[in-house]
């Protein structure tokens, strides 16, 4: 009888090699997020350069032997998808690489117990149960790190204390502590050898909030500020950053698909706590595809319109770009606005790709019953509540035309929720600007080793020109139907399983076809 045998070493170094930053941050935030996770109250980080020790406790729900001696095997968790940050200890796991020892005491109800762990060789990593040192008082989880390298980054407080405060600024921002108060009731106090982090506001010139409400629900879903510097930001504080429960998952505005006239000015933050279902596997990322990424892609359309309104209200928004898009496309993009609407019948996860347009979202189907069949699909019908806002925006508007026709006033905010303040300083509405595009988008990119025709990245299709069949149909006056059909592969593994994709793909076609025989459509129109 054979066995299945892991080479350990080159596992847990493509688990380090998984995780955008350093070890070190990705060593240190993961035993943060698991203490989280734990519901832990108070964490305290000690390092010591003499002994290259780092020892981190935490007063969480601590474990058990049988659950201590599980946390030693490798991707073992008793975590459920959606309710925490941390990756089945991964963080203690990728310690093996830089220690000659992991120490682990923990203590839940009348279990008290520790171990001690090593990385013997490329397919070894014995532990074994050592007495509990006190390391832990009345419960909770201690691990202490003894490195190879005494001059770690790790035995540093003050790089301690500024990757927690990148990695874990929610949790130091007051502007955060009563919307993160669900999720922590008792609040979240970290120590870096003995002193407690202070909680910092973070203050700009000019500052907006962001809020995204679900269902016209009275209680936010996501939270968070845009704020607008006269001097260059640093580098690691430029561009929106998206956490859930409080720790940063991205940064910057790659993600967002969104850049600001002066991108190097503005930054921000936004707490998105229902995002913690739609992470990747190792939590520095979000799915894409499926259901969770219906759920992600339609939060991304939401902070897009959000940032994009307070960034107009700045006179900080790009120019739009749509009268330099090829000629063929916007035809089709039209088209597409009434294909997604009818598949989002059918395939209720495109929802999250439907157009919002001014004066509310396009209806969606919600069932013979009235309610909605799949919640997470359409969290876009209602992701912003405008509705109401909008039209005192447009009253409003006439009166601030004259301030803001010359470019130099500066028009006063509109306060909406003013019982909902959180001491900043609400978006205001600037002069009549060009309208967003905030649905699926076509765009073209040059993929000549790329054997798709076309792939789908955020709520944005690439079309490869590069690929042999885009040439003929392009030589053959057929790119019409060459980019519809990119689109419809590109949209099927977000809309179905791989299985069925070619069911999707028939309907697609079947639908745009469909779109000639509508009243209004561009077969009868004059050119």
């Amino acid at each position: 009888m054979g066995e299945t045998r892991v080479d350990l070493l080159h596992l847990l170094e493509d688990l380090r090699d998984a995780y955008p930053g350093s070890i070190e941050e990705t060593i240190l935030t993961e035993i943060i997020a698991n203490a989280l996770d734990s519901g832990a109250t108070q964490i305290m980080c000690e390092c010591d350069p003499a002994q290259s020790t780092l020892m981190t406790v935490d007063n969480g729900s601590g474990m058990r032997r049988r659950e201590l001696a599980r946390y030693h095997d490798i991707a073992a968790t008793t975590k459920t998808r959606g309710q925490g940050i941390g990756f089945a200890g991964v963080g203690i796991k990728l310690g093996l690489l830089v220690c000659e020892e992991v120490m682990t005491e923990t203590r839940r109800g009348k279990s008290h117990v520790a171990t001690s762990w090593r990385l013997a060789s490329r397919h070894r990593a014995p532990w074994k149960w050592v007495p509990p040192v006190g390391l832990v008082t009345e419960r909770g989880t201690a691990v202490r790190l003894k490195f190879h390298n005494a001059l770690s980054p790790l035995l540093d407080p003050g790089f301690l204390e500024a990757s927690l405060r990148r990695h874990f600024q929610p949790l130091l921002d007051p502007t955060f502590d009563e919307f993160l108060a669900a999720h922590y009731p008792r609040g979240v106090a970290i120590h870096v050898n003995g002193r407690q982090l202070e909680k910092h506001r973070w203050m700009a010139p000019l500052q907006g909030p962001l809020e995204i409400r679900l269902m016209r629900k009275r209680k936010a879903s996501a939270f968070g500020c845009l704020i607008r510097e006269e001097i260059p930001l640093p580098e690691e504080q430029r561009g929106l950053a998206i956490s859930t429960y409080g720790k940063v998952i991205r940064r910057g505005w790659d993600w967002l698909g969104l850049t600001p006239s002066a991108p190097d000015l503005v930054g921000g933050l936004i707490e998105v706590p229902q995002l913690a279902a739609c992470l990747t596997l190792n939590k520095g990322d979000f799915i894409r595809a499926g259901a969770r990424g219906a759920t992600y892609l339609a939060f991304r359309k939401a902070i897009q319109e959000a940032v994009s309104k307070q960034l107009a209200a700045w006179g900080d928004a790009r120019e739009s770009t749509e009268d330099a898009r090829p000629r063929e496309v916007r035809p089709l993009q039209r088209d597409l606005v009434h294909v997604l609407e009818d598949l989002a019948e059918e395939f209720p996860l495109l929802a999250s790709l439907v157009e919002r347009r001014a004066g509310g979202q396009k209806k969606l189907p919600l069932g013979s019953s009235g309610r909605v069949t799949e919640p997470h699909a359409f969290v876009a019908a209602s992701v912003l509540e405008q509705a109401e806002a909008d039209k005192t925006v447009e009253e409003v508007k006439e009166s601030q035309a004259g301030a803001s026709a010359d470019g130099q006033g500066v028009a006063e905010p509109v306060h909406t929720r003013p019982e909902q303040d959180h001491g900043l300083l609400l978006p205001g509405q600037g002069g009549v600007r060009k309208p967003a595009h905030y649905g699926l988008d076509i765009q073209f990119e040059d993929r000549p080793e790329d054997l798709e025709l076309g792939r789908l990245v955020e709520s944005t299709v690439w079309v490869n020109r590069l690929h042999p069949a885009y040439r003929r149909a392009l030589a053959s006056r057929s790119i019409g139907y060459h980019i519809a059909l990119a689109v419809a592969m590109a949209l099927a593994p977000l809309a179905v399983d791989p299985t069925n994709e070619h069911g999707f793909v028939m309907a697609f076609l079947s639908r745009w076809g469909a779109v000639l025989d509508q009243p209004g459509s561009r077969k009868g129109t004059k050119r």
